[in-house]
């Protein structure tokens, strides 16, 4: 998938979410949101959407990275996954399967005092086996700073720091 698909997706994605998330808002943590990365490691950037299908518990996203050293530029992708809302102390649960045969688990938790967690593990394109770990602080309702650090078997790890929009 090239950047001039990616982009309509994104689009599509945001706009079909801001519309059934005035239907319904999810409760707890929200997971209508765009985000714009920029890799520490590669000097890279990525855009990223979720959103939240109607009210049900099933969500979309697309993701496509943008410039850096390496093999990373043009990395696109489009996943469809479930979140179990509170299912392990008090954490959402989100399997997922995205395109190119990768599959994610992963766990978010609000910390409270504005802070969040997140963790998954999950199966590249390249069988490789990808960790993640991240930390964000909501500045606002809107607005949302992280940092992470993945981990992908037979890589170099790398630190990507992200501000969201939550709509």
């Amino acid at each position: 998938m090239h950047m001039k698909h990616i982009l309509p997706i994104l689009t599509l994605t945001t706009l079909a979410a801001a519309a059934s998330a005035q239907a319904a808002a999810p409760a707890g943590l929200n997971y209508n949101r765009v985000g714009l990365g920029y890799n520490t490691d590669t000097k890279g950037y990525s855009l990223s959407a979720t959103a939240v299908l109607g009210s049900s518990n099933f969500w979309v996203g697309a993701s496509t990275t943008i410039g850096g050293s390496g093999t990373s530029n043009g990395a696109d992708s489009v996943a469809i996954g479930y979140l179990f809302a509170n299912a392990i102390a008090g954490a959402d649960a989100t399997v997922s399967i995205a395109s190119n045969e990768a599959y994610t688990i992963g766990l978010r938790k609000a910390l409270g005092n504005n802070l969040e967690a997140a963790a998954s593990v999950g199966r590249n394109s390249a069988d490789n086996t990808v960790w993640t770990a991240e930390l964000g602080y909501n500045v606002s309702k809107q607005i949302q700073l992280a940092v992470g650090y993945t981990d992908t078997q037979g890589s170099a790890g790398t630190t990507d720091i992200t501000v969201r929009y939550n709509f």
